[in-house]
């Protein structure tokens, strides 16, 4: 099984997370994680933290002359930010009454029922686990999973669709194409491969800057060269959409989800849904549309598996709204935090990183190893049954 933990406060002293299950021999270095961090820190509409960190990350186990082991991979990531609040954030200090502690809950967020779940007088105890801070271990993470995907040939992407009213089509993406839409994507202030509908969004979200507001959007993500036949139909728990969707959802502000034309789908006859199957000798089996999102019955059909994420408004406003002072009880402006305006572009970074751990996490299932070349081997005859038997070839 493959999975991953992470741990580790916002303003704390650092990040810290450990992989498990990847197999021995996949060559991985800092930089490659570092390029992925660096995505995830870009985006027009972030706020100051952005400003402070630059995140780096620390290989401390697992990895040997550039290559994983099979033992437990452990990573850090350093918080730039933690020398102005190791006074606050102390694991040992008592810290002193009232000293940057949160009593008014902000609405949207976690403060006010993890407070409940976990008995905290200071919400801040809950506000530094529950940032999405933490999605910087998320990236680091997908940067190992996307870099194993990569070796069978799997490619991730996303691309920016929506921020608050403005909405673009979203670019049908090709493996012939990948590399130059990714160009265009990553040359992008908010991670949009349509320039006239960039500048709406940013000058939307200049309009949410100057009225104090916060604004969210959506992004799409894919994977391209996924095999047919991962996931199952045999049990609710096994079906991969339900497994992607769980994983995507995980993503902190992201409210709904949709694999492939799933929302456009419900109001749409059948024989305009369904993805008609066809055939020629020499091409195989193939489709003209792929409505399904790439998983039909819970399985990966051959298709590019994509999703779109929505995410809400985050919660910091720099006009707060309404809550309640739990210490004095009474009706008060909710806490300000440092926060970004925007955050969707950043979203559909960490998007890429989870989307890579749920593929990455199905491949194995079905292919399984211990090391890089077995995994190849036992995915190379898979292949080449498929497409002896079903006619179905991988372009």
């Amino acid at each position: 099984m493959l999975r991953f933990s992470t741990a580790g406060e916002s303003h704390g002293k650092a990040l810290v997370s450990i992989i498990e299950g990847l197999p021995a021999g996949l060559e991985i270095s800092a930089g490659y994680i570092n390029e992925q961090l660096q995505r995830r820190q870009k985006g027009y509409g972030r706020g100051g933290r952005m400003k402070i960190e630059s995140d780096e990350v620390e290989i401390l186990s697992g990895v040997r002359a550039g290559r994983t082991t099979g033992n437990p991979i452990a990573f850090s990531i350093e918080n730039r930010d933690w020398e102005n609040w190791q006074e606050i954030m102390a694991v040992e200090k008592v810290m002193q009454t009232g000293e940057r502690e949160v009593k008014r809950p902000r609405p949207g967020h976690a403060d006010y029922p993890g407070a409940i779940k976990y008995n905290h007088a200071d919400m801040r105890n809950v506000l530094e686990r529950a940032s999405a801070r933490e999605t910087a271990s998320r990236v680091a993470a997908g940067a190992l999973f996307r870099k194993f995907l990569e070796c069978f040939d799997i490619h991730i992407y996303s691309q920016v669709i929506s921020i608050g009213t403005v909405q673009v089509v979203p670019e049908l993406v090709s493996r012939q194409g990948l590399g130059d839409f990714q160009a265009r994507v990553e040359e992008s202030v908010l991670r949009c491969s349509d320039k006239s509908k960039e500048a709406q969004m940013i000058e939307f979200i200049d309009q949410a800057r100057l009225l104090g507001e916060s604004v969210g959007g959506s992004f799409e993500v894919g994977a391209l060269g996924v095999p047919p036949g991962l996931g199952t139909y045999t049990s609710w728990e096994g079906r991969l959409d339900a497994r992607l969707s769980a994983i995507l959802m995980s993503i902190p502000a992201i409210k709904a989800l949709e694999i492939g034309d799933g929302i456009a789908n419900a109001k749409t006859p059948g024989s305009q849904v369904h993805d008609e199957i066809h055939y020629q000798e020499d091409r195989g089996v193939f489709r003209l549309s792929n409505h399904a999102g790439g998983i039909e019955g819970g399985m990966s059909n051959g298709e590019t598996i994509w999703a779109r994420a929505y995410m809400k408004p985050i919660p910091t406003l720099y006009k707060p709204l309404v809550s309640v002072n739990t210490n004095q009880w009474v009706e008060q402006k909710a806490d300000v935090e440092r926060s970004d305006i925007c955050a969707v572009p950043a979203a559909g970074v960490v998007g890429e990183a989870m989307l890579a751990y749920g593929i990455a996490d199905a491949f194995l299932d079905k292919f399984g190893g211990d090391f890089i070349e077995q995994i190849q081997e036992n995915y190379d005859r898979y292949c080449e049954y498929v497409e002896k038997v079903w006619k179905w070839v991988k372009i």
